[in-house]
């Protein structure tokens, strides 16, 4: 299973960005997906998650209203639509599948994850 993230990039503070997860060799149709970030010198964190059918959504309360968490079939991407950026946003970005299972934010519950994109903010 291979996932590719990208999209990141250098944006000032109340920018936008969008991130895309692309699924090389399977499908996300039918699995669960999440991002997450690991900021400098701090432990991975959850941005957000989306259900294998699109129905269910989840976030961060950090990001919550800000970003929006959506899944393109057809192209077999997962996209991670980020406005309104802070410097505490900075951060490098991973997508994540789970095997089964719904909508989580522990980063344990997902089997397999892309290399990261890197999100900088600046103020």
């Amino acid at each position: 299973v291979q996932l590719q993230a990208s999209g990141g990039g250098l944006v000032s503070t109340g920018g936008s960005l969008r991130l895309s997860c692309l699924a090389y060799t399977h499908t996300f149709s039918s699995y669960t997906t999440g991002w997450f970030r690991q900021a400098p010198g701090k432990g991975r964190e959850f941005v957000a998650s989306i259900s294998w059918n699109a129905e269910a959504t989840y976030y961060a309360d950090s990001v919550k209203g800000r970003f929006t968490i959506s899944k393109d079939n057809a192209k077999n991407t997962v996209i991670l639509q980020m406005n309104s950026l802070k410097p505490e946003d900075t951060a490098v970005y991973y997508c994540a599948r789970r095997s089964y299972g719904g909508i989580s934010d522990v980063a344990e519950d997902y089997r397999y994850w892309g290399q990261g994109t890197l999100v900088t903010v600046s103020s």
